[in-house]
């Protein structure tokens, strides 16, 4: 199996997961475990900050003590093992603690793959998009898997879908690696994660795109963990939930396949103004209109507000840095952009949705206008 071809294949598993797990897991702690929205909201957002601390220290540590292929084995392995312990538990306190420890896990599967395809568009020069577009399938596929199973079996069908992916995931992962990832790192050139992320966030270009990314990554959170319910709460039934949701993910496939063609030369200042401006737009719509058919219509926005904003981080990241600093990077990326700022928000997310479904979404403008402005600002810095 070529390099394109094992990470196509990883994303689509990993991510396979990732579909059950972020958009139907809060759903599935309100319906099956009986929690209300705000107490579902605390442990979600308490695992995004266990998730943020993971694969801020211990996914760069880790990766310079083991090749990053056997450390997507001991993640795929741990991660299953951990998810298990869901199905006895049902008080809050048990339940905020074994996602805490999923979530010290599982994540770091996330900037893992990343790295490893960063490593290789590097090495084997592989096609990023074309690869993650199956990442986009695999997230695709689950959606439309759960929408059935729940509609059929009920949301207690989410943990054992879950369960038989993250099984899959550890066979995947099993599956023999590329040479640029099985090669273990050299301790004579290693240098501790605190001196590399202050090097990285010490280059102003770098911090500039990372708070960006933040920025816009973190406006996401009402819309990944509020979805399910808020289209439950609309009345729209379960199985089409799946197919709405899709929506989304199919637009990105889109994106993802084309990307290098379109934007492969493009300014990631250009890039990111782009997904900026979607995310502001694709907020306000579904909170000025609270129907099923404009939240369809702005599921195509995903295409740009996610996929486009994450495309141009991980173009930045590979035009501008060392091989050695990719981890890090991704790391910083996976950590703030993609846990700690949507832990904050989910947790704020929460507090308005009780308050009014929409206003969830409405105060993730609040987020993606600053983006915006930012961009405009600091466009001079963004020359990769």
């Amino acid at each position: 199996m070529n390099s394109q071809k094992w990470m196509s294949v990883q994303f689509f598993i990993f991510f396979f997961t990732w579909g059950v797990f972020l958009p139907y897991w809060t759903g599935y702690l309100t319906n099956v475990k009986d929690l209300s929205v705000a107490s579902a909201s605390v442990i979600m957002g308490a695992g995004m900050i266990a998730r943020a601390f993971s694969t801020l220290i211990l996914f760069p540590e880790l990766t310079k003590r083991y090749s990053i292929h056997l450390f997507l084995r001991m993640l795929a392995i741990g991660s299953l093992a951990t998810f298990v312990l869901y199905i006895p538990l049902s008080s809050f306190t048990m339940l905020l603690l074994i996602t805490i420890l999923f979530s010290l896990v599982y994540p770091n599967l996330l900037p893992a793959m990343e790295s490893s395809a960063s490593l290789l568009m590097q090495k084997d020069r592989i096609h990023y998009g074309r690869s993650r577009s199956f990442g986009s399938a695999g997230f695709m596929a689950a959606v439309l898997v759960i929408g059935f199973a729940t509609a059929r079996y009920g949301e207690q069908a989410i943990l054992w879908v879950m369960i038989g992916a993250l099984a899959f995931v550890v066979l995947a992962t099993a599956l023999k690696a590329p040479t640029a990832l099985i090669d273990k790192p050299k301790k004579e050139h290693q240098v501790s994660t605190w001196q590399l992320a202050k090097v990285l966030l010490q280059q102003k270009e770098f911090l500039i795109a990372l708070t960006i990314v933040i920025l816009i990554q973190g406006s996401h959170a009402s819309y990944n963990s509020y979805s399910f319910i808020y289209l439950q709460d609309i009345g729209v039934s379960n199985s089409w939930i799946g197919v709405i949701i899709n929506v989304a993910v199919l637009a990105e496939i889109v994106l993802f396949m084309l990307a290098d063609r379109i934007f492969g030369k493009s300014k990631v200042q250009t890039m990111f103004m782009i997904a900026a401006i979607g995310a502001t737009v694709r907020w306000i719509a579904i909170w000025l209109f609270p129907f099923a058919s404009v939240f369809v219509a702005t599921q195509v926005l995903h295409a740009i507000t996610f996929g486009l904003a994450h495309y141009a981080f991980i173009q930045f990241i590979a035009r501008t840095l060392h091989k050695s600093s990719i981890p890090t990077a991704q790391g910083l990326y996976a950590a703030f952009a993609m846990s700690l700022s949507s832990a904050l928000l989910t947790f704020m997310g929460g507090y308005l949705y009780d308050l009014q479904p929409g206003l969830a979404f409405l105060g993730m403008a609040v987020f993606s206008v600053p983006a915006i402005i930012l961009i405009l600002a600091q466009r001079s810095k963004l020359q990769a």
